[in-house]
């Protein structure tokens, strides 16, 4: 059964990845196009002689943007999503039936928006995407870490948070203990927001509103992925365990 979901994990992510290269080819590569002219706008006029300008100009690209903007998004999104299918599926296979009782497709849901506020969302509010143009190469290894320490402990603290819900809930109820819960959250990452270096490396004069329509493409693709895989997941694992039931569950919603 693990097996079976897997595949359907991989597939699940497969279509959210094809769904979100649609969004991110209309609304997020017009923001990166504009950015990577403004970069080069600044490049050319950085240089010191013409002569300098002209032999960077004549290096040739390992990659054009025109494939990086079609064939390379596409690959980049499509190993993305079946790899997150995967991992999705497997995170689902050991939660069936221990959230309460869910169904298979209530279960995808609840997971998948949990996955995005944790994973996506909450690391995304202090450490924002940034369109080329913007962030220094000799930072990026320091950024990159900060990025991933964040999503660590976001994941750490979601984890924390349902088992503290499932622990208080014969005391208060499910409600009232999913609130304290949730609510425990939400403070645990603000200090954690406030104690995390600071990262703004985006340049004097760069375009507020092209950074603004960066970030929310970003996350709107983010956001697709995730709506994707939960909701086909959660119809393909439906039918996958119709012939079982949650053990705590009487209806697959």
């Amino acid at each position: 059964m693990v097996r079976n979901l897997l595949v359907r994990g991989m597939l699940a992510g497969l279509v959210a990845a094809a769904l979100a290269l649609v969004f991110a080819w209309i609304f997020g590569e017009p923001q990166v196009g504009a950015a990577i002219t403004l970069e080069e706008h600044a490049g050319h006029a950085a240089h010191a002689t013409e002569a300098v300008a002209e032999a960077a100009a004549a290096e040739p690209e390992p990659v054009s943007r025109g494939v990086q903007s079609t064939v390379g998004l596409a690959t980049a999104l499509g190993v993305y999503g079946v790899a997150v299918g995967g991992v999705f599926a497997l995170v689902f296979a050991f939660a069936y039936g221990r959230l309460g009782a869910f169904g298979a497709r209530a279960t995808s849901g609840l997971i998948a928006l949990g996955a995005f506020v944790t994973v996506e969302l909450v690391p995304f509010l202090k450490y924002p995407a940034n369109p080329p143009a913007v962030g220094d190469p000799g930072t990026i290894s320091r950024r990159t870490v900060l990025y991933f320490a964040f999503v660590l402990i976001s994941v750490l603290l979601a984890v924390a948070a349902v088992y503290a819900g499932r622990r208080l809930a014969p005391r208060y109820g499910n409600w009232n203990a999913t609130s304290l819960a949730i609510a425990g959250f939400l403070v645990a990452v603000v200090v954690v927001c406030l104690l995390m270096p600071a990262v703004d490396e985006v340049p004097p004069g760069f375009p507020a509103a092209l950074l603004w329509k960066f970030r929310l493409a970003s996350l709107g693709t983010q956001a697709i992925v995730w709506s994707g895989i939960g909701l086909t997941f959660g119809a393909l694992a439906g039918r996958a365990l119709s012939p079982y039931r949650a053990p705590v569950s009487s209806s697959a919603i």
